[in-house]
């Protein structure tokens, strides 16, 4: 009892500066009372702990009483509740995620590093027990998920052995649950009120868990729309990534007719060729889009509008275009050598990797060392800049055997713990972690791959157009600029250097057929929230219009996007946009 009041009191006090609570405590601290109004919000909540045990034990005391007396002999019975249903979950259990395959054997082969566990029930309702079921769900809102997902709702259906209520109540605000349970970085848990005083609750892997047993168990089918509740609208997605896959997914449950266009030969855009195998099997990709393709959507490969596509004719085909092509001009070096043999920008280099993939006759992934594989094997490799990208990079590296390994990174190392000064709850925590592709380096090498604040000055050349080093520098922040620090250049073997800096905007084809206009970061100019271009009609959603991002987000805005289009088609709009 005692833990759980001085659990709520460390809420309290932490949640000072927001909410109901933060206006009663500045009244106070503006009257010089402040000491006195934590005091009296404090014994508020031990006031409340206190009846919510009363009320609890009462109730437990009554069913124990007289068990039958609630219901006729023949009513069906209630599912027993499992130890941990109660309020006392997030303290009598442990934060347990699901561990990675130890990296000895995950370097030797390109299937999920997180393909273990995720299977027993018993452990998952105990992570779902700790889930607070807050007043307030941070984790679903605000700087929490970016889809809203209703993340207390299915922890509870979980804790009561619910899991068909589950998916369908995860699938009310995500399309693909199976990709985010695999490679978003989760800002639901850096929001999770739990995680303010202890460990937040593991949300990723609950998510995951529910959506892989609900394909296991035969609970996803597909959603067949009757031809009677069709719209007669036609509307064309312009790429597969996953806000393209988002809308089209909306809007064909809405009930129109839609066509994806795909310039790869396969459908999936950043989740097929952009993700290594690794973090998200390929098999995964295929299920859902095999799904979408039983429900109506068309999918057409290897065309690209503007190039083997004419735009203007798309346009006067289609009652909406939805563009969804993704941010995928890549930022590159500006220093001298940038132009050498041997760098590449990351995308390009995972995209090759990707294609080169071939399953075996046991099921498994296998490189097949075409000539268009860009292959570090043998080599040393230096990865410029972190993130994902760059981690994805590091990973795919080592299991081509490369010779050595380093990782440059601009910014300073983040610190290990949350600064609440400049990072405060309950913002993403900007905190030093050791993802997939360091832990596998320390495996391989012996050490984290990384090297922080440090600065490419330039690249050498072997005297034959191969790059053959870097030189850095060692830089600070200061007066609002990066500075270079005297004393500490050095230069670093290269073979391969893959650059993992980011992306800048969408290419300038597509933009240029369709007369759309761009902002000054070079991203499609669309309205706010409603996703509309000046060109009527014309629509842009993802990664295109916000600039680079988390697939989370690009399911956010695909499905934004898709009941913006679904307005303007069922108004008079669409007959006027249709004739111009």
């Amino acid at each position: 009892m005692m833990r759980r009041v001085q659990v709520a009191s460390a809420v309290a006090r932490q949640t000072q500066r927001r909410g109901p609570a933060a206006n009663f405590v500045r009244a106070m601290s503006a009257a010089g009372g402040a000491d006195d109004a934590q005091r009296r919000l404090d014994d508020m909540l031990t006031q409340l702990m206190i009846k919510v045990d009363k009320l609890e034990k009462a109730v437990l005391a009554s069913s124990a009483a007289s068990p039958a007396a609630s219901a006729p002999a023949d009513a069906p019975k209630k599912p027993v509740v499992p130890l941990g249903k109660s309020p006392r979950g997030f303290v009598d259990f442990h934060r347990k995620p699901e561990p990675y395959r130890p990296s000895k054997i995950r370097l030797q082969d390109w299937s999920e590093i997180n393909s273990v566990g995720h299977d027993d029930p018993s452990e998952q309702k105990r992570q779902a027990a700790r889930c607070m079921d807050c007043g307030t769900p941070f984790c679903q809102t605000h700087t929490g998920c970016p889809i809203n997902n209703l993340i207390p709702e299915w922890n509870d259906l979980v804790l009561n052995d619910q899991w068909l209520e589950a998916i369908d109540r995860l699938h009310k605000t995500n399309n693909f649950p199976e990709f985010t349970g695999r490679v978003c970085p989760a800002p639901c848990e850096g929001a999770c009120v739990a995680g303010l005083i202890d460990e937040p609750v593991t949300i990723k892997n609950m998510e995951y868990a529910i959506v892989e047993r609900a394909w296991k168990e035969g609970w996803i089918q597909p959603r067949m729309v009757p031809e009677e509740d069709r719209s007669g609208k036609k509307i064309a997605v312009i790429g597969s990534g996953p806000a393209g896959l988002a809308a089209a997914d909306q809007l064909n449950q809405l009930g129109h007719t839609v066509t994806v266009m795909e310039r790869e030969d396969k459908v999936g855009g950043l989740l097929y060729y952009g993700i290594p195998n690794p973090k998200l099997d390929k098999r995964t990709v295929d299920r859902r889009v095999d799904l979408l393709r039983q429900e109506g959507i068309v999918f057409e490969t290897n065309v690209e509008v503007g190039v083997n596509r004419d735009a203007e004719e798309l346009r006067s085909q289609y009652d909406a275009v939805v563009l969804a092509v993704g941010a995928t001009k890549p930022r590159l070096l500006s220093c001298p050598g940038g132009d050498l043999k041997g760098v590449y920008p990351a995308m390009e280099f995972l995209t090759a990797n990707q294609k080169d993939l071939k399953l075996d006759d046991k099921g498994f992934f296998r490189n097949q060392w075409t000539n268009e594989l860009i292959s570090a094997e043998g080599k040393n490799v230096v990865v410029i800049g972190g993130g994902d990208t760059g981690t994805d990079c590091i990973g795919t590296s080592l299991r081509h055997f490369c010779k050595s390994l380093v990782n440059l990174e601009l910014m300073p190392q983040n610190p290990t713990a949350r600064d609440a000064k400049v990072n405060p709850w309950p913002l993403y925590p900007k905190v030093h972690k050791l993802d997939y592709g360091h832990e596998e380096n320390v495996t391989a090498f012996g050490s984290d791959p990384r090297q922080y604040s440090v600065q490419t000055k330039r690249l050498l050349d072997d005297g034959k157009g191969n790059v053959k080093g870097v030189v850095t520098v060692g830089v600070e922040f200061k007066n609002g600029a990066f500075q270079e620090i005297p004393g500490t250049e050095q230069t670093i073997p290269a073979d391969l250097v893959l650059l993992a800096m980011g992306f800048v905007s969408p290419e300038e084809n597509l933009i240029n057929a369709l007369s759309l206009d761009a902002d000054e970061r070079g991203n499609i100019k669309a309205e706010y929230g409603e996703y509309t271009t000046p060109v009527p009609g014309v629509f842009a959603a993802g990664d295109c219009r916000r600039g680079q991002s988390l697939v989370v987000w690009a399911i956010n805005e695909g499905r934004g996007a898709a009941e913006a289009v679904d307005k303007f088609l069922m108004s008079d709009e669409s007959a006027s946009a249709q004739q111009m």
